[in-house]
């Protein structure tokens, strides 16, 4: 539902920002102001909760906390800080108020020229961030810690609206993929779509995995060993290869989801794995804005091998040691 109304917010501001033109502000800045709610703009020192959008002129999407589900808070910083210059990424913000929203268009020529830094290459001219603020944090006469609680405050309900969400959105990604899963004691759901002819792994086992791994909240990839779902789903990188995981399963090397779900499924099996966040990467995501906190994920598996452990060669040792 969340990923909806956000869906249905993103698309109301980029419908009403198209029917307008861009304007060129200070520094050759180009932006339209879709909604100005009235209210005051953003000073040095304030901080910004913002839902936003970064896309390149190359029609890619670098970033959207709409995905991730939390806002993203943005520091206004003084203008005399090196580095920044008129009509850069700290101007944008300071054309903002709460509840504004608007489109700006980067130049990164001119990003370049002003920074003396290389021009990035994941776009040909222009990076266009779509930005709808949701609360204006003024800093004003109050001290940084007390600025800083407020802020901690706000964002610890954002992320308690992730937690009371969490089972919702299992449940509708199971009612809308018509799913009959099987649940475990712990909350693990799953589906053997594939039964394999093998034994069944056991703890300290060395498993050979396929997968596909997903946000059940948006249904997007976020990492998978099959080089083609990787291409399919713009995750692919160069850097790494795509080859079954190999790791000893049971013993911690993966999230709790992995292990109990695994264990489940004989060799030569495929299955489906639905992993609430108590088994999966819980209430921190997983650092790095690709898994959010409390976000049930979908696993697509293949059991492709199950490795026994080779027992210790005690003799060998023994006579090393002579």
């Amino acid at each position: 539902m969340k990923k909806s109304i956000f869906s249905l917010g993103l698309a109301t501001l980029v419908f009403a920002g198209a029917c307008q033109q861009f304007k060129t502000g200070e520094g050759g800045l180009q932006y339209k102001i879709v909604k100005d709610n009235g209210q005051p703009k953003a000073q040095t020192g304030d901080l910004l909760s913002v839902n936003m959008t970064v896309t390149t002129d190359r029609d890619s999407l670098l970033s959207s906390t709409y995905k991730i589900g939390l806002p993203q808070i943005i520091n206004i910083a003084a203008d005399s800080l090196p580095g920044l210059y008129p009509g850069d990424y700290n101007s944008m913000f300071k054309m903002l108020g709460e509840g504004d929203s608007a489109v700006f268009k980067l130049n990164l020529d001119t990003m370049a020229a002003k920074t003396m830094q290389p021009k990035p290459d994941f776009a040909d001219h222009y990076v266009t961030f779509s930005v709808k603020v949701n609360k204006h944090f003024k800093k004003g006469e109050l001290t940084d810690s007390a600025l800083y609680a407020e802020v901690n405050t706000y964002f610890d309900g954002e992320i308690e609206k992730l937690r009371s969400s969490e089972e919702g959105k299992i449940n509708d990604y199971i009612k809308k993929n018509n799913l009959e899963p099987l649940k475990t004691t712990s909350g693990l759901q799953y589906i053997i779509t594939e039964e394999g002819k093998g034994e069944k792994p056991v703890a300290g086992d060395t498993v050979k995995v396929n997968y596909t791994g997903a946000l059940v909240a948006t249904g997007d990839v976020f990492d998978t060993s099959i080089k083609e779902v990787a291409e399919k789903n713009n995750t692919y990188n160069p850097m790494r290869p795509y080859e079954p995981a190999k790791f000893a399963i049971g013993v911690r090397q993966v999230i709790p989801g992995w292990d109990e779900g695994l264990l489940l499924l004989p060799k030569g099996s495929k299955a489906k794995l639905i992993i609430p966040s108590e088994l999966g990467y819980g209430e921190r995501g997983d650092g790095r804005g690709i898994i959010p906190p409390f976000a049930p994920l979908v696993f697509d598996i293949e059991l492709i091998d199950v490795i026994k452990p080779v027992a210790n060669d005690t003799t060998a040792q023994d006579n090393t040691a002579k």
